[in-house]
Parts: C-alpha cells; structure tokens; sequence
C-alpha cells in the first residue's frame, strides 16, 4: 500500500512540473491579452525605433542635395510622405551601392529607397513593395558622337562604363551591343557620367529616369544624351526590404495606395518631371 502512495505522489510532482513548464510560456501578447506571447515582426521593430532608416546613393532627380545642402528628390519626397502615414521618421543614409543587401540584412539600413529595378535575383535576397515607378535603361553618348556609335561594331574598341553592381552594369557585359567594347564598373552613375563627359570613357550605360534630372540644358552634363540607336526592355522600381517583412510590407503598400489615391504621389512626381512613369 506505502509503494502505492509512493508512486502515486511522485507521478503528482511530474505533472505538476509538466503543467508548470507549459505555464511559464504564457504571457501578454502584442494586443495586451493573456495568451501565448507572440514574435516580434519587422515592422515591429521599426515602429519601436520610431524611424525608418533608408539606404541610398545621391543621384538626381532621386536622392540628392540641393544648392542650400538640403536632401530633396523624388524618393526622398516619396520616403517621407510614406513614413509621416506611418507614423515614423524617414532617416537617410548613403550606401555602398555594392552592399546593399548586406546593410540591410545587418540592420544597419531597414529599406533600399533609392531607385531601385526589380529582378528575379534580387527577389531571391529581398522582399518589394508594390511597383510605382517605370524605367527602362539607356545607352548615354556625347551628343558630338552619337552618329559615332550606332552599331556593335562601331563599338569596337571602345570604353563602355556602367555604375558597379547596378542592372545597367548586367546589360554592359551581357548584351551582344557591347561585345566588342572594353567594360570598366565605377562606383555611381554620376561618377560614369564624369567619365563621359572627361572623355575617357566612349559610351555609358544608365538609367532613363536619372538621365532625365541629369543630363541636357542647364544641367553639368549639357554636352551628353540618351542614345537613339540602341534600346531595352523596360523596368520597374521597387523599396526593398528584409526577407519575411510581411508586415512591413503590408504597412508600406497601404501608404503607397493611399498617396496615389490623394494625388499626393502624383504631385511629388509632377514635381521632378516623372509623372508620365508612375505606375497607376
């Protein structure tokens, strides 16, 4: 009878050590309830910081500084509509373009706002808000040579240069236009668009949408121009992301909808002469 009890009270401690293990992972979620406790999201983490911090590079009509100093530009507009519907402040800091996705993923960064075309390979790495911005690259030339360069093989020997790491730098060393040109990767666009300019580069493979606040009258680069002689495939641009920030995501596409259905997005587009490549 005494091995009865005995055994009896020990299988009482087990359970009781059992339920109370399973206890102790209870707590207060998010919404303030009794329950499991729930992960933080991404989004969480930010909205705790109280800021989103945005990694770009200065291009116009993008992210760049005006004659006071001040950051001005599209995205940067763009950024800060989104944000202040957040209810966050838009920090921004300049990266290398190179290791982006390693700044995002190391926190350093928490989006890549900065002009920025959707591929499969970077899908892979990233998450994308909704598309909002149509682009397609371009072949830039001095205006003096673009009867010069109309054909792969009037290409022959030349310097092609590209901004490294960028989607332009692909179409230089992949399309079979520029086979038979020298490719040589600079660190910005605007650092290529020098090159063109000092002439010790012959031809330069860009974006439109930077072509369009960078080159022409008035500007430091009235003497180049978008070639007519060799087009591409169109693209779209996209704020990138941590992989898994649905939240996020979630949070950011609303902003972006209710932008464009005040017509805010519109007027800051209007703003620096992209209206006719938001996407509706």
């Amino acid at each position: 009878m005494m091995k009865k009890i005995v055994v009896f009270l020990l299988t009482c401690v087990l359970m009781l050590g059992t339920f109370g293990c399973g206890s102790a992972q209870q707590g207060t979620n998010s919404d303030g309830n009794s329950g499991q406790q729930t992960a933080k999201t991404d989004w969480d983490y930010i909205k705790d910081k109280g800021e989103m911090i945005i990694g770009i590079t200065y291009y116009a009509p993008m992210n760049y500084k005006d004659s006071a100093g001040k950051l001005i530009g599209f995205e940067t507009e763009f950024a800060e509509a989104v944000c202040t519907k957040l209810g966050v402040k838009a920090v921004f800091q300049e990266i290398d373009w190179n290791a982006k996705e390693t700044e995002l993923n190391a926190k350093n960064i928490d989006a890549i706002w900065n002009g920025m075309t959707k591929n499969e390979e970077r899908m892979k790495n990233m998450d994308f808000s909704l598309s909002y911005l149509n682009n397609r690259p371009v072949m830039i030339v001095r205006t003096a040579d673009e009867e010069k360069y109309q054909t792969p093989e009037s290409l022959a020997g030349a310097s092609v240069i590209a901004e490294a790491g960028s989607m332009a730098e692909d179409i230089a060393k992949s399309d079979a236009f520029f086979a038979q040109g020298k490719f040589t990767g600079v660190d910005t666009q605007i650092k290529a668009f020098l090159e063109l300019k000092s002439k010790t580069a012959d031809v330069c493979v860009g974006d439109y949408v930077m072509a369009i606040g960078s080159l022409g009258a008035g500007t430091d680069f009235a003497d180049l121009q978008v070639s007519k002689y060799k087009t591409f495939d169109p693209e779209e641009y996209g704020i990138g992301f941590r992989k898994g920030s649905v939240e996020t995501l979630k949070q950011v596409n609303g902003a972006i909808e209710e932008l464009k259905a005040s017509g805010e997005l519109n007027t800051i587009a209007d703003h620096y002469k992209l209206t006719d490549l938001l996407i509706k």
